[in-house]
């Protein structure tokens, strides 16, 4: 017998994940010169100064060990703490595990809790990482559109109308990527009430909590449904801590449990000094005054694109409560796709958006905006695209 010779042997399962469109349009503008980018899903500012002397102070002190696999007790404790504080709402320790930023807690969050033959449903348009992570734990995927009209909340109507005997979980993320949504109260607890009513879980991702404009409020899922959520949070966006990979999930114990086995051999720990330094970014006043002014200097931007935007031929945008993004709708006569419009102004005003498609079907139409750069290149890439549309 003759075997075929291969190379490399692959999983399967490896050719089911899709590559992020994003990642492939910042691969082509970084091939170009003068390229402003509204794309990135980051912080333009560094971490407060308090969060850096504390990590040194770590590492000075000998952090630099492992720790339990859920993380360092005092750590638990102080998220627990943060919690009570800022949302009255009770959350023991046992029910919290340390991750890699919220991309990991989410990981493990499908992992545990779907298998072949479950359904999750997923909002359209939603982060990319949802759909992959739901193919690698074999799951189905339903998507429910999020509408402008609805100013992009789940609608509970609809949601109930998806829930099958195969459904396990439905996905949310408020404030919400790509479109700056925030879902009100009302919502949050219908939706909660159905999560009891049909047994299922809810993935709730809520790293952009603190960046909240006109009045908006953030209502944290645990508070409403908590033995039938799961939370993922993270500290990259609140303190400006993406390269950090710093993040937390809460759930009911036994979930958490289940959890950390999974974690313990995907990564053993979070890094030991990355997460003391989680205690002084949530009980150090100056680490907060930080955050106060970030969210000042997002609003700052967020008004300042919308402006542009809303005086801008060929061009509206959705008025975002949350986050640093802005979904902007094309002129449907333009007659362009999403992505055809992101690489014709990469190409035509070298400013670099995403296409609403990344996330989705529903994105179709759109395109998402960052505001997290600085104030003279959000005006320069406007004025770029101001110019670009007005020759069209």
């Amino acid at each position: 017998m003759r075997y075929r010779k291969r190379k490399y042997f692959l999983a399967g399962r490896i050719n089911l994940i899709q590559r992020s469109k994003i990642r492939e349009l910042f691969e082509k503008a970084s091939k170009m010169e003068n390229v402003i980018s509204l794309g990135i899903g980051e912080p333009d500012f560094n971490t407060p100064d308090v969060i850096v002397e504390a990590a040194k102070k770590a590492l000075d002190e000998g952090y630099t060990h492992y720790t339990p696999n859920a993380g360092i007790p005092e750590v638990r404790e102080a998220i627990s703490e943060y919690y009570r504080e800022f949302y009255k709402t009770d959350v023991p320790s046992n029910n919290i595990i340390v991750t890699a930023g919220a991309y990991e807690a989410t990981y493990l969050a499908f992992e545990s809790l779907l298998e072949k033959g479950d359904d999750v449903i997923i909002p359209d348009p939603a982060f990319v990482s949802y759909v992959e992570d739901a193919k690698i734990a074999e799951a189905g995927i339903i998507r429910i559109p999020l509408r402008e009209e609805n100013g992009f909340q789940i609608d509970p109507d609809e949601l109930v109308d998806l829930i099958t005997k195969r459904t396990r979980m439905i996905v949310i993320n408020y404030p919400n990527n790509p479109t700056g949504a925030v879902l009100s109260k009302e919502t949050v607890k219908a939706i909660a009430d159905i999560a009891e009513d049909y047994n299922i879980y809810i993935l709730s991702d809520e790293p952009y909590e603190h960046f909240l404009y006109d009045g908006a409020q953030h209502y944290p899922m645990i508070k409403y449904a908590p033995d039938n959520t799961v939370l993922a949070n993270s500290f990259s966006k609140t303190f400006a801590m993406t390269g950090w990979r710093l993040g937390f999930a809460i759930a009911p114990e036994q979930i958490i449990k289940d959890m950390i086995k999974l974690h313990a051999y995907v990564i053993g720990n979070v890094t030991s000094f990355v997460q003391v330094v989680a205690i002084t970014a949530l009980r150090d006043e100056r680490s907060w005054e930080a955050v106060h002014q970030m969210r000042k200097t997002y609003n700052e931007r967020r008004k300042l694109v919308l402006k542009y935007l809303r005086d801008m031929p060929h061009m509206d945008a959705f008025e975002p409560k949350g986050a640093f993004y802005i979904f902007a709708r094309i002129d449907p006569e333009l007659d362009m796709s999403s992505e055809d419009f992101a690489n014709w102004l990469l190409e035509k005003a070298g400013v670099v958006v995403i296409p609403g498609t990344a996330f989705g079907k529903a994105g179709e139409g759109y395109v998402r905006i960052s505001y997290a750069t600085s104030r003279e290149r959000l005006i320069d890439a406007m004025e770029r695209m101001r110019r670009a549309l007005s020759e069209i």
